[in-house]
């Protein structure tokens, strides 16, 4: 028997809210423990239209079911008044492969967990007094992002910066609800200079934030390099900063920030990092001090997408929901 779980089902069980960081930490933890498997991410290119499908996987040791991800990002959606992520998750029987549940999220639980990879993100490298997040792109992500950083900072002040000065209008407008002083940049070294932390939540393919610009203190979560040629800081960040934290280094080797500093030769291809699972089970490998600055490169691993998949299924379980077939 499978359960089909339809968005508006997954939508009950599913908010963006404080419960779910414990269950993308564990994720993360289990995958710097190694007590994961974890292939490397299959991606098929849509160029045409400007698109790109990823299929993620990963099965944690000694737990009952793991997912299988298929997501899109369709970056010219929004023209056509259409979200640009969509996808769904299929969750297995260890044990058996059987498939227990289909779970036709649309993209929501990608979009939730990357947010609350954010969240933990600043939760972990972030000055704890940080109050003023400046956000790089305003889509769907650059808002969740946004809200996720609420849950583990006192933030009251967003800066907020795009190319499309039509998408921050409306952006702002959005996040409202978030009850924040909002002020809209005129460039990203302006938004750099007035933030605490920077996320970055765009398909760039060159740098949108330069070396030059970065300052004691800082923290930048990059999230939207996720491809071979995207690209949102100067390679040279990596090796100015005192601490980069990939979730996978094997992944942000080859599609993360972390690839353009190994092929512009400004970082070592051998050169080990600690990863964020890691800074989770020990604290004292992150940030020392107030002057740190410290770069978290998120390319979105299977972990998350298991974790969150069971989770999502566990509670649709107990609130009865889903169609049998």
């Amino acid at each position: 028997m499978t359960i089909i779980l339809q968005s508006d089902d997954i939508k009950k069980c599913v908010q963006l809210n404080k419960e779910l960081i414990p269950i993308i930490e564990d994720a993360f933890k289990s995958l710097a423990k190694g007590n994961t498997i974890m292939p490397p991410i299959l991606r098929l290119d849509v160029h045409k239209y400007n698109g790109e499908t990823d299929v993620k996987a990963a099965y944690i040791e000694g737990l009952d079911s793991y997912a299988i991800k298929v997501a899109s990002g369709f970056f010219d959606n929004p023209k056509l008044g259409i979200p640009s992520s969509n996808g769904m998750m299929i969750l297995l029987d260890s044990q058996t492969g059987v498939i227990k549940s289909v779970l036709l999220d649309k993209g929501y639980l990608t979009d939730v967990r990357t947010a609350i990879a954010g969240s933990i993100a600043a939760k972990y490298l972030s000055n704890l007094e940080s109050t003023k997040a400046g956000i790089i792109g305003a889509g769907l992500q650059a808002r969740l992002q946004l809200e996720a950083l609420k849950l583990v900072r006192p933030i009251d002040t967003a800066f907020v910066w795009s190319r499309n000065a039509t998408k921050v209008e409306k952006f702002v407008k959005e996040i409202e609800y978030l009850n924040l002083k909002i002020e809209i940049c005129k460039s990203p070294e302006e938004l750099i200079t007035k933030s605490d932390i920077v996320v970055t939540t765009t398909p760039s393919k060159s740098p949108l934030i330069k070396s030059d610009w970065i300052k004691k203190g800082l923290h930048i979560t990059a999230m939207g390099s996720d491809a071979e040629e995207k690209n949102e800081l100067d390679p040279n960040i990596l090796k100015k900063c005192d601490y980069y934290i990939p979730d996978s280094q094997s992944q942000t080797a080859v599609l993360g920030e972390l690839h353009h500093a190994i092929e512009n030769n400004i970082l070592p291809s051998k050169v080990k990092f600690k990863e964020l699972g890691d800074i989770i089970l020990d604290l004292s490998l992150g940030r020392k001090n107030n002057d740190d600055i410290t770069i978290c490169d998120l390319t979105g691993t299977g972990v998350q997408d298991t974790a969150i998949a069971r989770y999502t299924f566990d509670l649709a379980m107990s609130k009865n929901l889903g169609t049998k077939v």
